[in-house]
């Protein structure tokens, strides 16, 4: 619920004695816009911020307390909302507000379509809307209008057709406890945040469809830019973290021109597009018109003022039935070339990079083989005459080793190749420092607990997995049930890989003052830091092999990892 004040908002005066007069007004009424939701469920409590309302560049912003101290504004928007003609345009500036805007709630998240209740990470229901250009902030407690503290900014996965800005494990609550402003932003995905076509080329103003999705994360650090000190944060000082999609997209923000100067370092878990065509490279203009063309077809649509007019829930049914990928493109605009070539030619933000996978997660259909006989034709089906090279350097005689080694290559040809392909460029053709990490920890379950989604048993340190321990939010997955009995060894490496990051958003480097554990990537002594409950330096696993994997494209590749995680999330 959010309640607009205008008691003070057309008074002739200074914009900041207005704000000071508005906080003043809002601290004589005790529950604001909790008081009717408090009459509905006794449970909620909202705790008003000392000298709120926050003045930003639309109007005048309040937020609530929550129970650690965290300062925190839910709900903000960073642009206007891209619905009916807006549908498929680049984001367009957010209309100034009178007033106060109550950031108290979270915004719908964009929509797509839901996940079943007994998955893996199933986090509740969420309102979804083409209405969802919203960010989310949590401040530290005891940071001051002027503090200038390192700013945090998540950029959520799932294959560019889901994901929450909202989720409860992408919360900021922890990390802005240790002294970050953390924002989460959200992006349009799927056909409404990806598709390209010829007719919105050609009335785009830069001559280019299909990124919409990735213009909505520049707005929002923009946005940034400009706001965030309001709320003790440092414009100067971002990081922008991502996971699996949300980590390709952090390598397309790197690549692109577009958000050069709007983040200082960057932070990618588990997914890159800077591999070129070996895996998850952009797609070229032409091709992804095409597919446009496709769901055109597929909706019956007459051309591109109809396809405005459908409704969403059919846009979604279509993206299923039409089979159409929805990614990055080459636009010209966005990405005047392949993130590949940009880096290449040293065109990239040029910024410190911490960058990583999971030890059993895979983005290749050889991560869904578990007998030996299955692994041999998998590999010749999707290998050719090269199979029997892969078998040779993933050597397998029971279906035990088949599984280990179909995992281990797929994971090789698919996110690691992805990662490697990142690093390597950026130690190319930069000359900020690469971090790199393996992440090990198989999670403790919960004894009996079943998933849809994801066996216990066999899943391993999963795709996925280590956002939890990044974020500090371990209980996010306990809410509706006990899936996880973390010990406190588990709560020790959160603290370690969240502290971290704070420390990497602070200075560029993970290492906290006085330690060296993390070493700089080398292309010639490929070194990660292998995160488990003992944490350690290693050689980077099987890195030779990658080699192999870059110059044989197998037949077929899924844009989605081998179960558990059957999306890019």
């Amino acid at each position: 619920m959010r309640i607009y004040s205008t008691a003070v908002s057309n008074w002739p005066i200074r914009p900041a004695v207005r704000a000071m007069l508005a906080a003043m007004l809002y601290s004589l009424v005790p529950m604001h816009a909790g008081a009717a939701v408090t009459a509905i469920n006794s449970q909620i409590r909202e705790r008003p911020i000392a000298n709120d309302p926050v003045m930003i560049a639309s109007g005048l912003v309040a937020g609530k307390l929550l129970g650690s101290g965290v300062r925190a504004y839910f709900g903000i928007p960073f642009a206007a909302p891209p619905v009916q003609a807006l549908r498929w345009r680049e984001p367009q500036a957010v209309s100034p507000w009178s007033g106060v805007l109550n950031a108290d709630r979270t915004a719908p998240e964009c929509i797509q379509s839901l996940r079943a209740h007994d998955i893996n990470h199933y986090f509740g229901e969420e309102a979804t809307s083409e209405d969802c250009l919203y960010l989310n902030i949590w401040a530290p407690p005891e940071a001051a209008r002027d503090a200038r503290r390192p700013v945090v900014v998540w950029i959520y996965g799932g294959g560019f057709t889901i994901g929450s800005a909202s989720m409860a494990n992408y919360s900021g609550e922890k990390l802005a406890g240790k002294g970050v402003v953390y924002v989460s932003i959200a992006y349009r995905v799927g056909a409404l945040g990806f598709l390209a076509h010829p007719a919105l080329t050609a009335e785009s103003p830069y001559h280019s469809s299909g990124n919409v999705g990735f213009l909505d994360q520049v707005a929002a650090l923009q946005w940034i830019q400009h706001n965030i000190a309001a709320f003790g944060g440092d414009p100067g000082n971002v990081t922008i973290v991502g996971q699996s999609a949300g980590s390709m997209s952090v390598s397309i923000l790197q690549a692109s021109p577009l958000a050069r100067g709007l983040f200082h370092h960057v932070v990618g878990m588990s997914g890159s597009s800077v591999a070129g065509d070996a895996v998850a490279g952009a797609r070229a203009l032409a091709a992804a018109e095409h597919d446009g063309e496709r769901l055109q077809l597929e909706l019956q649509a007459a051309d591109l003022t109809t396809l405005r007019d459908v409704p969403a829930d059919r846009i979604l049914a279509a993206q299923i039935t039409g089979h159409v990928h929805y990614g990055p493109v080459v636009d010209g605009y966005l990405l005047p070339a392949s993130p590949a070539e940009i880096f290449a030619a040293g065109k990239q933000s040029d910024v410190p990079a911490l960058i990583g996978f999971v030890h059993d997660e895979s983005f290749s259909e050889l991560g869904r083989v578990f007998t030996l006989a299955d692994f041999r034709a998998r590999a010749r089906k999707m290998y050719g005459d090269k199979a029997d090279q892969l078998l040779k350097l993933y050597p397998a005689t029971n279906d035990a080793q088949a599984a280990r080694a179909a995992r281990d290559a797929g994971r090789d040809s698919s996110v690691a190749l992805e990662m490697r392909a990142w690093a390597r460029a950026q130690s190319a053709t930069g000359k900020a420092p690469v971090y790199v990490y393996l992440f090990s920890r198989i999670h403790p379950y919960a004894s009996g607990v079943t998933f849809s989604d994801h066996d216990p048993g066999t899943v391993g340190a999963y795709h996925t997995g280590d956002v939890p321990y990044w974020l500090d939010t371990l209980d996010a997955l306990n809410i509706f049930r006990i899936t996880r009995d973390w010990t406190e060894a588990d709560r020790a490496l959160a603290e370690y890989m969240s502290n971290m990051i704070v420390s990497f958003a602070t200075t560029g480097n993970p290492n906290r003052a006085g330690s060296n554990d993390w070493p700089v990537y080398r292309a010639k002594r490929e070194q990660v830091r292998e995160l488990d409950l003992q944490s350690r330096t290693i050689a980077w696993p099987d890195s030779a092999k990658i080699d192999f994997f870059l110059s044989n494209i197998p037949d077929q590749t899924p844009a989605s990892p081998a179960p558990p995680g059957r999306s890019r999330d």
